[in-house]
């Protein structure tokens, strides 16, 4: 079995604050394979009956096991999840409890207790770069075609049919037992051209002729994925200059493979390498922070930046993406800087060996890889 060591980690660290751990993401990612992989647990799975008849007296069976880390999967079966989660936080701190979810725990109407200061959570994004060490194969091309769901990277050829398939369970099983929405066309209509739009600037009324729906209905939808993580929503780094876009979010699909499907494309030229680059910087980042306030710049001239991030005392960290370090040009980033001139700036590109500075004006920019960019995380840098 691989060890996710990334993620056990995370795992670990957050159960030392903390006897409850809520592990979210996206269906597929990992959870229960993740969960499985930990030492010394006891799991059960809520999807079955006789699991859900034992977990109807919350204070026997957490009496039973005390002492004990157990792994409660697929939580949300149960009739009230909260209660045993509180039970445990508030009773049992002996007790270790995992219990993993496809959203966030407030997006259902089971959770009637979100459990405020009673909790960690660890949000499982799809692979990251030390999974493809532990799963050995890190070939970049690979993981943007195939995406960061486990069982879609390990297939040998693009699995086109799981994609789809993926998206039918997500709607019948995801967006039914949260939200129970209807005009199901309508709905998935809106993620395929959601996604296959990945990364752009986001404006309801786009969608709402050609997806049959209302804007106000576009929003809905927009909110059932952002809390089932199926996008990520960027919204814009500003303190309300006229000369800023202040607005309009960007929203970006959770996962390469999946914008790579719905674009149909089955290889990638070299001009796909830098905007798939961009999607797989992202989810390192929500990976390190386990934040979704991560921010895009941009003003009305046209000049943009990636990402921004609230540094060490709010001073913005501005993050671009570059396949190839050569194609970075500082014009947006000498922009930004001034209108905000204190702060890290950082390039992030695929064939930088080993890291340098380079200075431009009254700035400079720290030009990393991947590896880099994760030391600056764990320096506390960024």
């Amino acid at each position: 079995m691989v060890k996710r060591s990334f993620w056990i980690d995370k795992i670990n660290k957050a159960w030392a604050k903390s006897n409850v751990l809520w592990l979210s993401g996206v269906r597929r990612v990992g959870k229960t394979f993740l969960c499985k992989s930990l030492p010394h647990i006891e799991y059960f799975d809520c999807e079955l009956p006789r699991m859900r008849r034992m977990l109807e007296d919350p204070e026997s069976f957490l009496q039973d096991l005390r002492g004990r880390r157990i792994i409660l999967d697929e939580i949300h079966r149960l009739g009230n999840p909260s209660e045993i989660l509180k039970i445990a936080a508030d009773h049992y701190p002996d007790v270790k409890i995992l219990a993993t979810g496809s959203s966030t725990l407030g997006a259902s109407k089971k959770f009637r207790d979100t459990l405020t200061g009673r909790k960690s959570e660890v949000w499982l994004t799809p692979m990251i770069s030390e999974d493809l060490s532990d799963f050995g194969r890190t070939a970049l091309s690979h993981r943007f075609l195939h995406g960061g769901l486990p069982p879609f990277f390990l297939s040998k050829k693009i699995p086109e049919y799981d994609f789809q398939e993926w998206m039918d369970a997500y709607w019948a099983k995801d967006i039914q037992e949260l939200f129970r929405l209807e005009r199901r066309y309508s709905f998935l209509k809106f993620a395929e051209l959601l996604i296959s739009q990945s990364g752009g600037i986001f404006e309801a009324s786009r969608f709402a002729q050609p997806c049959k729906v209302s804007r106000a209905t576009i929003s809905n939808y927009l909110a059932a994925f952002e809390a089932t993580f199926i996008v990520l929503v960027i919204r814009p780094y500003s303190t309300h200059r006229p000369t800023e876009i202040v607005s309009a979010p960007k929203v970006y699909a959770f996962d390469t493979g999946f914008t790579c499907y719905y674009r149909g494309w089955d290889s990638l030229r070299q001009e796909d390498l830098g905007y798939l680059w961009e999607h797989f910087i992202l989810n390192e980042i929500h990976a390190h922070t386990q934040s979704r306030r991560i921010y895009y710049w941009r003003d009305k001239r046209g000049h943009e930046v990636d990402f921004v991030l609230r540094g060490r005392q709010n001073k913005p960290v501005a993050i671009e993406c570059k396949w190839t370090a050569s194609e970075f040009v500082p014009s947006s980033l000498k922009s930004f800087r001034r209108q905000y001139p204190e702060g890290e700036n950082y390039v992030v590109a695929n064939d930088i060996e080993r890291s340098f500075t380079r200075s431009y004006d009254s700035f400079t920019v720290r030009f990393v890889n991947v590896k880099g960019l994760i030391h600056s995380f764990k320096k506390k840098v960024i």
